[in-house]
């Protein structure tokens, strides 16, 4: 076997390179490498830190007398693919692009670029069957619109019904840096748009942008594994950087060209690599993770990208398969405090290693819904779930305003540092007050026998009912609180219960403390059932604030209706069964008694 390598880009493959060192079976003596010289060097008259030396600054990977050269050393390899199978529907599509072609007699190469490359080959991810992205060489000198009218033109010719054509003009603030047109076929939205090259300024994430070559668009993408092509008229995969299958059967996030320079050219690249490592399960370029922790990166970071476009990664992350994993990585490359950037003077200060306490907060909410396996659990519900764990260690830290107003620090992380939903920022610290009076009716809750309710400290005052009924009165308020929440409330209070916080580095016993924590819920969960508590949010008022006027007598509303309808609401919570008439009653003995008290 020959390992062929030429003069071109190769600083990056000094891990590939070392990798295959250490895991070929073949024989070293059949191992050869060609230098621009065409000089053969052996393997075994070479060492392994002076080749690797080598080649980092003078070569890069090319293709072997058997093929492209891989270097496998996981299960990643067995799922990836050299050439893309297409199914039924994307055939279809294909044909009818190539008839276009030949009918008009267009010397264009349409292929097809991004995702949808990369999972046909192999990551085990979804394909989105709604979406192909097409790009046009620029030989064509047509624009996506104008080939888009040309298929409109060819479907008239056979009699067929034409498609509307829609125009994504250019926006690069919103990373949209060449027009795109958009039209649908066999029932798929496929985008239209021109192969490209880049140029950045040095203070902005948005290049200046002209046509390109097919080389030139797929070394200006952000990772290796999205530099893929599939051409359409040869039907083929075309790898122009020379690893991107590599980099999918080795599972590897890589950049095309050195990792630092990208990511000073667009620092969103450091969490796009940071998000498909997560979502693949693959591994970080050791080159590509310093140039991710450089202060030159991180500066670039918060200087560079717009916050929105921040948010919207992280959204994606903490959305996806493996959110503790991409947090993780941007805990451990020192990302953290670039991307959820705090106030000024948060009281109390952040203390060492909170990061990590954040993700470690994660850790234990992802591993206790897996082993929950909440079906009751929206996407939705899940995600503000892992955000409220994540930033569990910050719910009592406070910031002031320009107005002299306490803020939490986290509704300044969803607002100002990731420019998510305000919405959003009020769920998150709904979950962690509801998850803290959670922890105090926990031992309430489990106790089996006939105990005084205390006091707690989110709720003085409780109308005089039976002991028993208190119970029912707290978790339902709780529950009316935080609605559809609930669940996702009470899974935060796990890791706030007394009985079962702390950490451990034993398996076991993390084990052994996710157990405690499983069988805690579903004993709260079913207490909380068997109260007939499940949508009490959902319950209407028996009496309404005009009828309490009419018993109270007055003629205005205000604060005092507004405190009898929530005793009124207690009195519903205590007595289920209750009716209108019940508790009207209620309430003119109660006023009474109030009355001649006073």
């Amino acid at each position: 076997m020959k390992l062929y390598l030429e003069t071109h880009r190769l600083f990056h493959f000094q891990n590939a390179l070392s990798l295959l060192l250490n895991s070929l079976k073949f024989p070293s003596q059949n191992l050869k490498f060609r230098s621009i010289s065409s000089r053969t060097i052996n393997f075994n008259q070479i060492s392994k830190r002076r080749l690797k030396y080598f080649c980092y600054y003078n070569y890069s990977f090319a293709k072997t007398d058997l093929g492209t050269a891989t270097m496998c050393t996981s299960s990643v390899c067995d799922n990836v693919k050299d050439q893309i199978d297409l199914t039924a529907k994307e055939k279809q599509i294909f044909d009818r692009l190539l008839e276009v072609l030949r009918h008009f007699n267009l010397q264009t190469q349409l292929r097809v670029a991004g995702g949808w490359v990369r999972d046909k080959l192999g990551t085990n991810a979804e394909v989105r069957d709604g979406r192909l992205y097409l790009c046009l060489e620029i030989c064509s000198l047509f624009s996506g619109k104008e080939f888009c009218e040309k298929v409109n033109e060819y479907l008239l010719s056979t009699g067929e019904e034409t498609h509307g054509i829609g125009v994504i003009q250019s926006n690069p603030d919103q990373s949209k840096h060449l027009e795109t047109a958009r039209m649908r076929l066999f029932d798929v939205w496929i985008d239209f748009v021109n192969l490209r090259s880049e140029d950045y300024s040095e203070n902005s994430r948005i290049p200046t942008m002209k046509f390109g070559t097919a080389e030139e668009d797929a070394y200006r993408r952000d990772l290796t594994i999205n530099s893929l092509f599939y051409n359409i008229n040869t039907s083929s995969v075309e790898d122009l950087t020379g690893r991107g299958i590599m980099d999918l059967k080795l599972g590897k996030i890589v950049t095309p060209l050195p990792p630092k320079q990208t990511f000073l050219d667009d620092p969103l690249r450091v969490l796009r690599a940071i998000r498909f490592g997560a979502r693949f399960g693959f591994m970080l370029d050791e080159e590509l993770k310093i140039a991710a922790a450089d202060d030159e990166v991180k500066a670039a970071i918060a200087d560079k990208i717009s916050r929105e476009r921040i948010g919207h990664e992280i959204d994606l992350m903490i959305s996806g398969n493996h959110p503790v994993k991409a947090m993780t990585y941007i805990s451990e490359l020192q990302l953290f405090w670039a991307v959820f950037s705090l106030p000024p003077e948060p009281e109390p200060s952040t203390s060492e290693g909170c990061e990590r306490l954040c993700v470690a907060c994660m850790d234990s909410t992802w591993r206790l819904l897996q082993l929950l396996e909440l079906s009751s659990f929206t996407d939705d519900q899940r995600r503000l779930c892992l955000y409220a764990a994540f930033f569990l260690p910050f719910r009592k830290t406070i910031y002031t305003d320009k107005k002299g107003k306490k803020i939490p620090v986290v509704s300044y992380i969803f607002r100002n540092s990731l420019k998510l939903k305000a919405s959003d920022a009020e769920t998150v610290l709904s979950l962690h007050f509801a998850a803290e009076k959670f922890v105090s009716l926990i031992p309430l809750i489990l106790s089996n026998e006939d105990i005084q309710i205390l006091e707690v400290d989110w709720k003085r005052e409780i109308i005089d009912v039976p002991d028993a009924s208190k119970l029912r009165i707290l978790a339902g308020l709780l529950l009316r609180e935080i609605k559809d929440f609930w669940r996702a409330a009470l899974v935060l209070s796990m890791l706030l219960h007394p009985s079962i916080i702390g950490c451990t580095t034993n398996s076991s016993k993390e084990e052994s403390e996710l157990d405690k924590k499983g069988e805690l819920f579903k004993g709260i969960e079913k207490a909380i059932l068997e109260l007939g508590l499940e949508k009490v949010w959902e319950m209407k008022p028996l009496v309404n604030g005009k009828d309490i006027m009419n018993v109270l007598e007055i003629k205005s509303g205000g604060p005092v209706v507004k405190e009898w309808q929530q005793k009124l609401l207690e009195w519903q919570l205590a007595h289920p069964s209750g009716s209108t008439d019940e508790c009207v009653d209620w309430l003119r003995q109660t006023h009474s008694k109030r009355a001649r008290a006073e």
